[in-house]
């Protein structure tokens, strides 16, 4: 007996429901509204996509013009990873300071105030928290993006996040799964391998997952990484064993899987986005995220003409795209709900006139640790010079969005000035040459070095010592991952770039913080 798949036009509308794509421009293209009329589910919102909280609102209600229940995703982690202020910086610490000050109560009232602006935006699925133990200090895409290295830290927090995002009606998906963070390598490069065995993944890795679930975490993004002990031949995303066996069998997980961003070299360099695509949802994964590169309407019909011919030709089975499909908007009725219950979206606030607008930068100055030297430090009161060690921004966080004290210290000290310095290619530098182009413009002014990952980076260590053997009143402010020696008249470890770390820093030097 034949069997008959369904009508093209139910598989094209299937097709398109497990897409999550991007597009360009700060309104919707008509294409885009196009898709969204014949099917498509889902949209993706990156930096380019959003000027101001009322641009964003109008931008989603054009979407939800089209299509009521179209979800609406977006990158926004807080602290160094934002979409919502990425020319500006965020107003939220991310995990790392939020596992640094450990308080769940703090970590949920900020992810609540992050939901509830996404939500007022008309944002209502968000790719986010990062439940990545941070267990390799030199991990050059997790870092200050993971709650910490204590598994159980991890786990409660990842709760919190959870609970505090989804209580605001913004569904939360919680990643990268099996867990990114004892990887060397970055995914949007190559692909990462983790030789672990099953003991480790399951007392460290996947602890804070099935926290993630337990609490009722609404989605799941995979993560492009390939796990031997698991499955190896193929990466997570494209994994039946870690996605069907492991995720939704042995773990129970019942909520929507998605893939991270399909044209990340991980995996788009070995099979191709549409091949990608193809094995993600084959292998249990139900919507595909593409749009952080490529964010055209010829990518939206390459991958739902691959899905549709993979059907076809009996390499995708149709119940499991149907299956795939029926995720996706059981996933958008929910968020409807949840947008019904708290009503559509209207004004956005701006900063600062929120309900509870204050509690990214409360715990911002919660998170910083200060460590003095032997000499007793005196707040600066007139304008330092800030030099600023830069490395290389990954593709998650980007180079677009401000980070640093400059500009909060200038706020407080008008004068302040500051330049940025950084290493070759190859990573190295001229470590004299540099510093005495930092003594040279400071002058005699009180130099502030502002740090990221310094452990990472030998070219920026070296700086650092050479800067403070010439000026040993150099105060030192680390905005990453804090693991290399306190050195400086006054160190200070933020855990975090986000804007309200470097306010937080900002105050500890001048003195000029709450009670100051």
């Amino acid at each position: 007996m034949t069997t008959l798949v369904r009508s093209t036009d139910t598989l094209t509308r299937d097709a398109l429901a497990v897409l999550q794509p991007g597009f360009v421009g700060t309104t919707a293209p008509d294409w885009l509204l196009r898709r969204i009329g014949e099917g498509l589910s889902a949209v993706g919102l990156f930096g380019r996509n959003i000027v101001s909280p009322g641009q964003l609102a109008a931008l989603t209600a054009q979407l939800r013009a089209e299509r009521d229940d179209v979800l609406v995703a977006i990158d926004e982690e807080g602290g160094d990873v934002t979409r919502l202020e990425v020319r500006t910086g965020s107003s939220f610490p991310g995990n790392y300071a939020l596992g640094t000050v450990d308080d769940t109560d703090l970590t949920r009232a900020v992810a609540r105030e992050l939901g509830r602006r996404l939500a007022e935006c008309g944002v209502d699925l968000n790719w986010a928290p990062s439940a990545d133990i941070n267990s390799n200090p030199d991990n050059p895409v997790i870092g200050v993006r993971s709650f910490g290295a204590d598994t159980a830290l991890a786990s409660r927090h990842t709760v919190a996040y959870v609970e505090g995002l989804q209580s605001s009606g913004v569904a939360a998906c919680t990643k990268h799964f099996p867990g990114h963070g004892d990887t060397n390598v970055d995914s949007h490069h190559a692909l990462p391998r983790i030789d672990v065995d099953l003991d480790t993944l399951h007392a460290r890795e996947l602890v804070p997952f099935r926290a993630a679930i337990a609490a009722g975490s609404k989605a799941v993004m995979s993560a492009h990484i390939l796990l031997p002990a698991l499955d190896p031949n193929r990466p997570a995303t494209l994994s039946p064993q870690i996605l069907t066996g492991l995720l939704r069998e042995e773990l129970g997980y019942q909520g929507l899987i998605v893939t991270d961003g399909m044209e990340m070299q991980a995996i788009s360099a070995a099979y191709g986005i549409e091949r990608g695509s193809v094995l993600a949802i084959a292998a249990g994964a139900d919507a595909i995220c593409v749009g952080g590169g490529l964010a055209d309407e010829e990518t939206v019909l390459r991958l739902r003409d691959a899905l549709v011919a993979a059907v076809r030709d009996g390499e995708l089975p149709e119940e499991r795209l149907a299956d795939a499909a029926a995720r996706v908007r059981a996933l958008a009725d929910w968020t409807r709900r949840a947008r019904g219950a708290a009503g559509e979206p209207g004004a956005a606030s701006q900063e600062g006139t929120a309900p509870g607008a204050d509690i990214g930068l409360v715990a911002a100055r919660r998170a910083v640790r200060v460590t003095s030297g032997e000499v007793p430090y005196e707040p600066l009161t007139s304008p330092p010079y800030v030099a600023a060690f830069t490395p290389v921004a990954n593709i998650a966080v980007g180079d677009e969005t401000p980070w640093g004290v400059a500009a909060e210290l200038a706020a407080i000290l008008p004068g302040t000035t500051t330049d940025t310095y950084g290493s070759a290619a190859d990573g190295t530098t001229d470590t004299p040459s540099l510093i005495g182009n930092v003594l040279g413009l400071a002058g005699d002014r009180r130099i502030v070095a502002v740090v990221r990952d310094v452990h990472r980076h030998p070219w920026m260590a070296d700086a650092l010592d050479a800067l403070i053997e010439a000026r040993p009143d150099t105060v030192v402010v680390e905005m990453g991952v804090d693991r290399a020696e306190p050195r400086g008249v006054l160190h200070i470890a933020t855990h975090g770039a986000a804007r309200v770390c470097g306010r937080a820093a900002a105050e500890v030097i001048t003195g000029k913080g709450a009670g100051g």
